[in-house]
């Protein structure tokens, strides 16, 4: 036999091996030196070695000033390690992210329990509580039910093609509220392409298509993408770049009160809102021009998606029991705490539940609950939440981390004595330069990746200026959601890219107004609203 044979001993055979023996005639090949150093030395393994590399380079060459700065010369070193495998991808950054639990502990940065602890709190409870709900709504298809519904609100006649995009865009920004962002976009995308379906393509040569139809193809997919970006903004669910900002306030701050996911509603909402407003005008500008509607009336109509609603049958036991639980819990998150005067129920349990305590909670719910679609059917399983995102966990955990080992390792007072010249800048200034500079990294690494790095220093630089951190960890934290103009800054981006609908080109001309009205918003609004709704945090 010229091929391999491989042998499986019986399963009755305990002294059997636990994996097959495989018996190879063929002649082992020896590679030459050169395959093997080509084998060897690919661009990844050397991304790989580029991380633990540039770790030795911080540790044994860098002079941080003082007598001890050992520990934070170390922190440092892990710092510029970790970030190097985050921003090359060599490993997956999920594993990426743990590797917290060991360098810490081996770098003498914090006890193994300690960092263990950040990867298990409150805020981390909030994000799993909350994504179970949200692949319960998946589950269920509510989602496609409620896109369908709102839009035939917007669907009028004769057809409005502004109308219906603001239908479309309003649709996925509400939904982005409630889940993650990315997933918003990816349940969003195939509403927004089935409504497209119905148009004619520019590859079709039966007939030829109006450049109008072309355009309010382009103009739905940024809608989407963007409007899930900037409906997460809004809550503390809606992406993870929120709750890492709540995570750090509450690791450098624990004396202070937490943000609550109402106080960020109240300053994120208005925030969204005028951003969305914009990302509408700008895609109505650009991509629908006059006459749209009665290019489009022909292919869109109410009785197609009546058609398509009437198909999801109506609404079932369980769809309503999901509804009823995700209700619920939105009720809870926002009367946890109202204002001073107004104590939520939170001040029954003495301020030990929090919002990942109620989201838990309800999430356990629909383990209980029966769905009365199978005898003994609960609305949820565990097999169902095998689509849970720990990349996302893992990485809020990896954030946590670095907060708490930059503020016990000494790193942050270091950096913060080489900021001293930041003292007399105005904030003015600060800020939007600060919103800014987020906005360009995020291009080029993850929103989350982006957070975890600048955010620590932001409240150093605060402390230096002498203002309330909040006042930089907001404008840094959001302008770290900017990533509008290239498709590889955000998976929501790589989401619509991949539709067909739009090029890099289209994403630079919406994107790049829509980054520049965000930072102006957010340099308003920070000072003045955000100064309002965080006065409790330590006198913002």
């Amino acid at each position: 036999m010229n091929g391999g044979e491989v042998t499986v001993a019986g399963s009755d055979d305990l002294k059997s091996p636990l994996l097959p023996v495989v018996h190879n005639d063929e002649p082992f090949e020896r590679q030459t030196v050169g395959q093997q150093l080509r084998t060897i030395f690919t661009p990844k393994n050397c991304y790989i070695a580029l991380g633990p590399l540039l770790c030795a380079v911080v540790c044994l060459c860098v002079d941080l000033g003082g007598d001890d700065t050992t520990t934070a010369r170390n922190m440092l070193g892990v710092l510029v390690w970790m970030f190097a495998w985050w921003l090359t991808e060599a490993v997956p950054m999920p594993i990426t992210s743990m590797t917290p639990l060991f360098l810490f502990p081996l770098f003498g940065i914090s006890a193994a329990d300690d960092v263990a602890n950040s990867y298990m709190d409150d805020v981390i409870s909030l994000v799993l509580g909350s994504f179970i709900l949200a692949l319960a709504v998946e589950h269920y298809n509510i989602h496609r039910r409620l896109a369908l519904n709102i839009t035939l609100v917007f669907c009028v006649e004769p057809l409005n093609a502004p109308l219906l995009l603001l239908g479309i865009c309003a649709t996925t920004a509400f939904v982005s509220m409630w889940m993650h962002n990315v997933a918003a976009a990816v349940m969003m995308m195939p509403v927004a392409t089935g409504i497209l379906q119905r148009l004619p393509s520019s590859s079709s040569s039966t007939e030829v298509v109006p450049p109008a139809v072309g355009k309010f193809c382009r103009a739905v997919v940024l809608g989407v993408i963007y409007s899930a970006a900037v409906g997460g903004m809004s809550t503390l669910t809606g992406t993870g770049v929120n709750l890492i900002l709540v995570g750090m306030w509450k690791s450098y701050f624990p004396e202070a009160d937490p943000i609550s996911f109402s106080q960020w509603f109240f300053f994120g909402f208005p925030l969204a809102l005028c951003i969305f407003v914009v990302l509408w005008c700008i895609l109505c500008v650009m991509y629908c021009p006059k006459g749209a509607g009665q290019a489009l009336s022909p292919y869109l109509h109410k009785s197609h998606l009546r058609r398509e609603l009437d198909l999801l049958g109506p609404m079932n036991f369980a769809e309503k029991m999901v509804l009823a639980v995700f209700g619920g819990l939105v009720v809870l998150w926002m009367t946890r705490n109202i204002t001073d005067d107004i104590p939520g129920w939170g001040r029954i349990f003495d301020g030990r539940a929090g919002d990942g305590t109620v989201s838990v909670m309800m999430a356990t719910l629909l383990f209980i609950i029966p769905s009365k679609i199978k005898k003994g059917e609960k609305l949820m399983d565990w097999s169902k939440c095998k689509k849970l995102p720990w990349n996302i966990v893992l990485l809020l955990g990896a954030g946590f981390a670095i907060a708490d080992g930059v503020r016990t390792s000494g790193l942050a007072e270091v950096l913060s004595k080489g900021l001293v010249f930041l003292e007399t800048a105005p904030y003015w200034a600060i800020a939007p330069m600060v919103c800014l500079i987020a906005a360009t990294i995020t291009e080029f690494t993850s929103n989350n990746a982006t957070t975890t790095l600048l955010v620590p220093l932001l409240i150093e630089i605060a402390k230096t200026m002498g203002i309330h951190p909040l006042l930089l960890m907001v404008p840094g934290a959001i302008g770290a959601q900017f990533a509008f103009l290239l498709p590889t800054g955000t998976p929501s981006n790589v989401v619509g890219f991949t539709t067909g609908h739009i090029e890099i080109k289209d994403m630079m001309k919406t994107g790049l107004p829509l980054k520049i009205a965000g930072t102006i918003f957010l340099s308003i609004l920070m000072p003045t609203l955000g100064a309002y709704v965080f006065a409790s945090k330590g006198g913002v």
